[in-house]
């Protein structure tokens, strides 16, 4: 057939001319060319030239993208053009079939619109990148062309007669209009920009975030087109393949997405509502109002979006339905089409009648429909991120003006802040999240009943009602689950207690071998947890059921009852599929719904915690708008710090010598009786003033009471005025411009609290606290405090992180660190609480000497002292003495020496004791010194480990030089072995249980739709035969009508056995969790309990205990629904595209290139996925410990006016967890749009490929019907598909880091003899030989004794000496076998240790270790956790530890309570208790190391007394701290370097001069 732009017939009316050129059709149709060609032509040759240019300069930052006017109208015209585009061309082709020669001017016109305006488009988009205005001149001639000639064809139609009945006159009109439109636009880019027609053109700067290269999220920025499928992530998320994804790449919020900007946003509209009742409205009311005003918008677009793109999923089965009955018509004739103006013109009807036009309809509505929901979710998501960030801000804010009293009090506990940051905000935002579904979720299925109706009656509606009266059952079992959750929270939380207690007193309970007896509780505990996850696994199996087995019985019910009541039973494929694919839509809300519901809810509860709370109920002070002009810092520093306190003002009246006084104080915590009574002081200025008194009488509130911590009754604080102007030339204080009332008035003072408090930061950090780094300060402060023996000692040095609450170090070096901090701080006071309470004498002698007295006075600073070393005070310039509240007197020394003789002789007294105390004090080896060991050992062996490590680093580099290739490669592989790990610790049985449970539901599953398939199918073709056989007279025409009965009662059979199955699947899937999660834990428990003490000195004990809390939990509850929806999805996907490839073959050639676009966009998104959700994950803890930090810290931080500061650290830390968060939902939302667009893909393949097979190699229309409804389940399938395998690749990493633990090496604790070939009392005697004995921790490091010998007689005390490091407490560990013996041996009572079970050898010995453990229990377990002895042992036991009195008096005696720790009793008292324990065991050897190193001289005595006579006929070892505690022991050995130095008894040693032993006694006089 051959081509012409008129068409070709002979009698052609197409080229008659006679009414006038503009009467003929085709030529109306040619002028409409003119303005495509024009534009086509001028703009590539720009176009070209300018991506040469482009290409050739460095690559603007996106600093170009500056929008101009009506920008996004210009999009959304420009798209709305190009689908009326496309219909025209359709339009063209369609009524181009009815005539024999090709017409080109129906559709060729069209497609050159086409083309011009994408063209159009690219070239806008060109220039305004460029930010180059004038060039537009081109589209402006273009679009005035365009809408000329468009216009005149629409008046020519109008003016032949040509109405709305046909789809072209439609189409012009539209297309008037659009051309219309885009024209006003343009004139308005001329008005807005004035580039041309006017003399001085605008000038515009991009956005200012835009001119900072660091921020990298630009979704507010970018054009409509990358906006809507995320086109800006490309780079992001490929370049995640090349380096892993940190906070340096992902840079910078942009302003507007700050949290201080929406926390401005917010209180602004807090503000607002207060205004006109002048008061607050109370409650949650209040909070959802000024919520909805500020986050308000976005989320109405977001559910704008959400209910279009909702409408537009009911396309989908409409159109099958068309296609499907098009298809199946028998008689294919369509009218002939109306010939105007020598054209042919059709119908819309006529238009959508055609398969083919739906095809390509559905295609458009389903990539729409796609794009709307991503852009909605987007919206909500962006909203509530935003919220939520605004929420943190503001109670952060709230909590740095709060009165430290509800700290102390216990109204507000760190732990309840810390809920309402991490939860409350959090189900907020995902309240927000979930909002648009709350109204899209009614209107869906409104609609959706509606359409049922109209395809099948009555019978839908009960359908439908299956679907109803179930979802209150799935909303009960929803709420049953997160009440299970809540139950299995609570045993997990006691789970992790006795976990925690287990790994802190590892030590012990191997020294004691009670290692089974806490294991043992350990698994009872995890027993009742696993109960409770039963019946959480039930609950999760009855949700899954329903959510597969609902539609399936609905859809049942439905067609039993459709086919019973309708006369002639009229099931077509059409009707069939079409209502199909409803209820496919419908569940999904009815689903959706229990979790909305659930989330509203809590999202109530939680806004009503929040006033309850008192955070967002009172007023804030008033804040400075944001200026975008200067960076957000400037405008925390004009944020008040806080005036929720009554203020203390300055006074002129202070003398110049005064910097603080107080007159007729009254002051108190809470609302009671006042804690501090009638104070009146002063502290003289720029000297050192010292607070004394007992224990409890307000020292510490007398200082926080002078900060204006507390409540001040009456009375007045006065600060000299001269002190609060004092800034150093280092510190920048903000001085607000304040009332009088305000507290801003008092400088900064530098306050070390009692109970040092330090931040989860480095040393450095932790000292010289936000102050520049002044070198020789810094090691001046270092050296004052002693701190330099102690950095020495740490890996990193003073580079070390602390850990949360300083938990590395010990508390006598977290003191010194506070004090530090205190000392480095220039600010003119400093307030020192008691920095003496953990620090030895010689370590306070040298604070004292060095720090305060030498540095603090040269600096003239006013030092306020609180201590109980009373022989400081002659040092003092001011004493204030305190007593029960009040002042007992004030002055200085020679001053009270004179007015109160008595206290100062009962000082006298006192000060003599104390010096006398320091004199017995050992100098060889201090507290510190200890602590330092103790750092030592675990650094050091930690230290080996980590040289381990880094020497396989190195091999492996050297191995392959390209190493982070290698790493790359992993990161893109899944980590398939650790799924088979998983799936294999749940047992075979259960394995091929689930495997064979889900093939078998998912081909059932398509049996069912294949059987719908042929059944109405068949319906059909019996309704064709009917007609056209004649023999089937009206008479018996009941005799030819179809029988359902075989039909329907196999269809019933498949779908029973369908729920059937349903259930079958969920039930394995979850059982075979509960498995897995059983058996891992159970492992990793046992593994842990018989690792040798090595694992436990290289590993931190966060890290172990990591493996037992947040992975047990992801492999208890997370990896069964991830597994189950994973599997799910998956075989959905494969079994729809073996359906659709079963229909229509062709769709295997399209395959391909699809399968392989998946692939590696889900390559590409696996990786980025993982590195953002780890990165959101990691960004979160340091926002909650800041939080929790600062609740702990508030005096320290307000008394150094340092609120802005840390306003500042929140805002950084929220905004890099909020970007992490966006980016990760921006980065799903690339990966749905695009998975999406491929599943649109799909569908158009599969409706062209069948309905051609259909029009062309006789598809039954029920085969084409069921095609068509898999291939749109299946861009749903390929999303959660990804998405699931991206979530289960960050799971399987629980399992992996748990393996990496199974695979650790077990003590050997089997022994050459048998537990029954030991003697029943060994060792009776107590001898022990020593022979040739070498010892080191592990094969890897050097020995730390060396050829040891040494006999002790049965009974003998034996005291072993030695500086650190000489090795004397790896010799009592040598004992239990704690150590690598690798040369030598030890033999008591004639067994060679080695040979015993290592069980029965740790039972029969006892040790009292240095730092006293108890665990929390009562003190019966603590004294005898194996139930062996009888209450008079236990109390004989407590009667010669001293502590018979003391547990006397406590409730339930032997069954009293002892906390965590046993924090419940002092150092002393806990170190006599483990000498009871020892006791209660009666083994003949005793063992002490160190024991008497950490408590005081009393203890300590009492403790020598013990061992002398309860002792008096067991061997007894004594690692000496003291050694004046072993002058009198049978035997000393002292040690040096591993080896034994001198062996004697210590008369002997004594009376050589030169022995070693003597001179320590000596320095010890």
């Amino acid at each position: 057939m051959s081509l012409a732009f008129c068409g070709t017939e002979n009698n052609s009316a197409a080229y008659n001319v006679d009414g006038g050129v503009l009467n003929n059709g085709c030529f109306l149709d040619a002028l409409n060319v003119v303005p495509h060609v024009f534009l086509l032509f001028i703009t590539f040759p720009i176009l070209f030239i300018g991506w040469g240019s482009q290409s050739s300069k460095v690559h603007i930052h996106h600093s170009t993208w500056l929008h101009f006017p009506g920008h996004n109208l210009r999009w959304i015209l420009t798209f709305v053009l190009l689908f009326v585009l496309v219909c025209e061309i359709a339009e063209g082709i369609v009524s181009d079939g009815f005539s024999q020669s090709l017409h080109l001017h129906l559709y060729m016109p069209a497609a050159l619109a086409f083309m011009a305006g994408v063209t159009s488009i690219v070239y806008y988009h060109n220039i305004e990148t460029s930010n180059f205005p004038k060039l537009l001149s081109a589209l402006l001639i273009y679009w005035v062309l365009a809408f000329t000639m468009k216009t005149i064809k629409f008046a020519k139609y109008t003016e032949h007669g040509i109405g709305l009945r046909q789809l072209r006159y439609c189409i012009t009109g539209l297309l008037v209009l659009l051309y219309g439109l885009l024209l006003a636009v343009e004139i308005n880019v001329i008005l807005g920009r004035r580039y041309m027609c006017f003399a001085d053109p605008t000038e515009v700067k991009p956005p200012e975030d835009l001119q900072d290269l660091g921020v990298r999220f630009l979704q507010p920025f970018v054009n409509l087109l990358s906006k809507s499928t995320y086109w800006w992530m490309n780079k992001f998320i490929t370049s995640a393949h090349k380096r892993p994804i940190d906070l340096k790449v992902i840079g910078k919020l942009p302003i507007a997405m700050r949290a201080l900007t929406n926390y401005i946003k917010l209180r602004k509209e807090f503000e607002d509502q207060k205004r006109p009742q002048g008061t607050a409205p109370p409650g949650p009311k209040w909070i959802w109002q000024a919520l909805r005003k500020a986050f308000g918008r976005p989320l109405i677009l977001s559910i704008m979006l959400r209910v279009l793109a909702d409408l537009l999923g009911f396309v989908g089965p409409l159109c099958i339905s068309g296609i499907v009955h098009h298809i199946s018509k028998d008689n294919r004739t369509i009218q002939q089409p109306m010939k105007l103006l020598g054209i042919y013109f059709i119908s819309s009807k006529e238009f959508l009648e055609n398969a083919y036009v739906l095809a390509v309809l559905l295609f458009f509505a389903l990539l729409l429909q796609r794009t709307f929901l991503q852009a909605s979710y987007y919206a909500a998501i962006e909203t509530g991120i935003n919220l939520r960030g605004a929420i943190q801000t503001k109670i952060y804010n709230k909590i740095m003006r709060m009165c430290t009293s509800n700290m102390s009090m216990g109204e507000l506990t760190v732990a309840q802040i810390c809920n309402l940051v991490a939860i409350d905000t959090n189900q907020l935002m995902w309240f927000f999240f979930l909002c648009p579904n709350l109204w899209a979720m009614p209107i869906q299925i409104i609609v959706g009943v509606i359409l049922l109706y109209y395809l099948l009656g009555v019978s839908a509606l009960i359908g439908a009602s299956v679907i109803a009266v179930l979802a209150p059952v799935q909303y009960f079992v929803a709420t049953k689950l997160s009440h299970t959750q809540k139950t299995t929270l609570e045993y997990s939380g006691e789970r992790l207690k006795k976990t925690n207690e287990l790994l802190r007193g590892v030590k012990l309970l191997k020294l004691y071998a009670w290692e089974n007896i806490f294991r043992d509780s350990v698994e009872e505990t995890r027993g009742r947890e696993l109960s409770s996850l039963r019946a959480f696994a039930i609950y999760t199996s009855i949700s899954m059921f329903m959510n597969a087995a609902i539609p399936i019985a609905a859809v049942l019910t439905t067609f039993v009852v459709h086919v019973h009541i309708s006369e002639d039973g009229d099931l077509s494929p059409a009707v069939a599929f079409a209502s199909l694919s409803l209820f496919h839509i419908l569940v999904t809300p009815l689903f959706l719904l229990s979790s909305v519901v659930r989330s509203t809810v809590k999202a109530l509860s939680s806004s009503e915690s929040l006033p309850s709370s008192s955070f967002l109920s009172r007023c804030l002070q008033p804040l400075k708008v944001v200026n975008r002009k200067r960076p957000a810092r400037d405008d925390w520093n004009n944020f008040s710090p806080r005036g929720d306190q009554e203020a203390d003002g300055v006074s002129q009246g202070v003398d110049q010598d005064t910097c603080i006084k107080i007159t007729a104080g009254y002051f108190t915590w809470t609302d009671g009786p006042a804690t501090l009574c009638n104070v009146d002081i002063k502290v003289p200025f720029g000297k050192l003033t010292m607070i004394v008194g007992q224990v409890g009488c307000g020292k510490s509130s007398l200082l926080l009471a002078a900060l204006g911590e507390m409540q001040r009754v009456s009375g007045t604080v006065m600060w000299n005025r001269w002190v609060s102007c004092f800034t150093s030339s280092l510190l920048e204080i903000p001085t607000p411009d304040r009332d009088a009332a305000g507290d801003g008035t008092r400088g900064p003072v530098a306050y070390a609290s009692q109970k040092p408090w330090l931040l989860n930061a480095t040393i450095v950090e932790n000292v010289t606290f936000e102050m520049p780094m002044i070198k020789s300060r810094y090691n001046a402060v270092i050296e004052a405090c002693s701190l330099q023996p102690d950095i020495d000692i740490l890996p990193q040095g003073d580079q070390t992180e602390v850990g949360e609450r300083g938990i590395i170090l010990s508390g006598g070096q977290k003191q010194r660190i506070s004090v530090a901090r205190a000392l480095y701080q220039q600010t003119n006071v400093v307030f020192l609480d008691d920095p003496f309470s953990a620090l030895d004498i010689h370590l306070s002698d040298h604070l004292m000497q060095d720090g305060i007295l030498k540095m603090l006075r040269e600096e003239k600073r006013t030092v306020v002292l609180v201590t109980h070393k009373l022989q400081y005070l002659p040092h003092a310039d001011w004493i204030i003495a305190m007593k029960e509240g009040t002042i007992q007197t004030e002055g200085t020394l020679k001053d009270i020496q004179k007015s109160e003789p008595e206290l100062f002789e009962q000082w006298k007294t006192l000060m003599h004791r104390q010096d006398q105390e320091f004199q017995t004090e050992t100098v060889t080896e201090t507290m510190t010194d200890l602590e330092r060991k103790n750092l030592r050992r675990a650094m050091y062996s930690r230290e080996a480990a980590k040289t381990e490590e880094d020497e396989e680093e190195e091999s492996m580099e050297s191995e392959d030089d390209d190493n982070l290739s290698q790493v790359m490669r992993q990161r893109a592989t899944i980590p398939w072995r650790s799924c088979g790990a998983y799936l294999s610790s749940a047992g075979p049985l259960l394995l091929s249980l689930l495997l064979l449970s889900q093939l078998l539901k998912h081909s059932l599953m398509v049996a069912i739709d294949y059987w719908l398939a042929r059944w109405t199918s068949h319906v059909i073709s019996a309704k064709a035969d009917a007609v056209s056989s004649a023999n089937c007279v009206s008479a018996c025409l009941q005799d030819c009508s179809f029988s359902h009965a075989w039909y329907l009662s196999v269809f019933s059979v498949l779908c029973c056995l369908g729920i059937v199955l349903c259930l079958a699947t969920s039930v394995a899937v979850e059982w075979t969790g509960l498995a897995a999660a059983k058996e891992l834990h159970h492992g990793l428990l046992n593994k842990i309990i018989l690792a040798p003490m090595r694992l436990f000195e290289t590993t931190p004990l966060g890290s172990i205990l990591n493996r037992f809390s947040t992975d047990t939990n992801t492999i208890d509850q997370h990896i069964p629904t991830t597994l189950e929806c994973l599997s799910r999805s998956t075989l959905l996907c494969v079994s729809a595209m073996a359906v659709i490839s079963y229909v229509t073959p062709v769709f295997l050639i399209a395959l391909l290139p699809l399968a392989v676009t998946c692939y590696f966009i889900q390559k590409y998104f696996r990786v980025a996925s993982r590195d953002l959700q780890q990165l959101e994950d990691s960004t979160q803890l340091p926002l909650l410990s800041h939080f929790s930090e600062t609740v702990e810290g508030l005096p320290t931080i307000r008394a150094l006016r340092y609120e802005p500061r840390f306003r500042h650290r929140l805002l950084q830390f929220t905004d890099a967890n909020n970007i992490a968060s966006l980016f990760l939902t921006a980065a799903n939302r690339w990966l749905e749009v695009r998975m999406e667009y491929i599943g649109a893909c799909v569908v158009l393949v599969a409706a062209v490929a069948s309905i051609s097979s259909s029009l062309y190699n006789q598809l039954s229309p029920g085969l084409v019907g069921l095609g068509l409804t898999y291939a749109l389940m299946v861009s749903n399938y390929m999303n959660w598909m990804v998405r699931n395998l991206a979530d289960m690749e960050v799971q399987l990493g629980a399992v992996k880091r748990i393996n990496g633990l199974l695979r650790t090496e077990a003590e050997n604790y089997e022994g050459l003899l048998t537990v029954s070939q030991v003697p029943d009392g060994w060792p009776r005697h107590g001898e022990i030989k020593i022979q040739n004995l070498s010892v080191r921790y592990d094969a890897s490091l050097k020995p730390v004794l060396k050829n040891v010998n040494a006999h002790v007689s049965p009974g003998q005390k034996v005291g072993i000496c030695g500086r650190t490091g000489s090795g004397k407490s790896s010799f009592s560990l040598a004992f239990f076998r704690m150590v690598d013996m690798f040369e030598g041996r030890i033999v008591i009572d004639n067994i060679d240790i080695s040979k015993l079970p290592l069980q029965t050898l740790r039972s029969r010995l006892s040790i009292i270790l240095q730092d006293p453990i108890l665990f929390s229990g009562t003190i019966r377990f603590n004294l005898d956790p194996e139930m062996k002895a009888t209450d008079e042992m236990l109390w004989e036991a407590l009667e010669i530890a001293q502590l018979k009195s003391v547990v006397k008096t406590l409730p339930g005696g032997l069954d009293a309570i002892v906390t965590e720790g046993g924090e419940n009793f002092s150092q002393g008292q806990r170190q006599l208790f483990c000498l009871a324990r020892a006791f209660v065991r009666k083994s003949s050897i005793l063992i002490m190391d160190e024991a008497t190193a950490s408590i005081d001289m009393a203890t300590e005595s009492i403790l020598q007394k013990v061992v002398m006579t309860a002792f008096a006929d067991r061997t007894v070892v004594t690692i000496a701290h003291r050694v004046h505690t072993i002058l009198n022991a049978d035997l000393v050995i002292v040690m040096k370097r591993g080896i034994i130095l001198e062996y004697d008894t210590p008369q002997a040693l004594l009376a050589s001069e030169d022995s070693v032993f003597a001179s320590f006694v000596r320095a010890d006089k």
